[in-house]
């Protein structure tokens, strides 16, 4: 399989919705504007945003921003990389064997007590996420199936059968590309949730907030 393009893309949505490919970028018909519209509110951003993919996944060291200071609570504050766009792992130590579990995730930030944070993520990166010659076809199929979602109720004239089935494909794919960077990608354990963090930090106000590196 070739690597995608932005023109491969648009055909492989085009093609789902039953529509003529594109000969360029520049062809002058109304699916194309549409896509246009689609690929520039960052389609593959979120794409890359919804899963645990296992060949955007960047880790990275972060210390503290010494420029902003939380007003209670955790002591210091970690921003959050440009490229980051989902969290797999937020860790005490450089071989990420060690999960922080008393963090807070917030918009831009990940708050904690410690000066250095280890955090494994799904990166946009040229070099990660979006380096489309990393995708597995897998993953490429589900993008083209998020583009035609995204457009098939201004195309299909008010057919809903058809609205719903371009929808239960997009959810298909999602759910083959993540199996297969399930079976692919090695074993990690997932980010925790809101829920969790808030069920830690009530234990932190009783236990005096120590730190462990275990999950148990």
């Amino acid at each position: 399989m070739s690597t995608p393009t932005q023109l491969t893309l648009y055909n492989g949505a085009l093609i789902l919705l039953g529509e003529r490919q594109l000969a360029s970028l520049t062809e002058n018909r109304e699916p194309r504007f549409l896509l246009d519209y689609v690929w520039s509110q960052g389609i593959v951003d979120n794409c890359l945003a919804r899963g645990q993919w296992y060949f955007a996944m960047k880790a990275a060291q972060i210390d503290y921003d010494t420029s902003v200071t939380p007003a209670f609570g955790y002591t210091r504050a970690f921003q959050k990389p440009t490229d980051w766009k989902v969290t797999s792992a937020v860790c005490q130590d450089q071989y990420l064997k060690q999960p922080l579990l008393r963090y807070l995730d917030e918009t831009g930030y990940w708050y904690a007590d410690l000066d250095t944070i280890y955090v494994r993520y799904v990166s946009n990166d040229s070099l990660y996420g979006g380096d489309y010659s990393l995708w597995p076809d897998q993953f490429r199929e589900f993008v083209e199936a998020a583009m035609a979602r995204r457009i098939v109720r201004a195309l299909a004239g008010g057919d809903q059968e058809f609205i719903d089935e371009i929808k239960n494909t997009e959810k298909e794919r999602l759910t083959i590309a993540k199996n297969e960077c399930a079976m692919v990608g090695p074993t990690t354990f997932p980010a925790q949730g809101s829920w969790t963090r808030a069920r830690q930090s009530r234990n932190r106000r009783t236990d005096g907030g120590s730190q462990t590196g275990s999950l148990y």
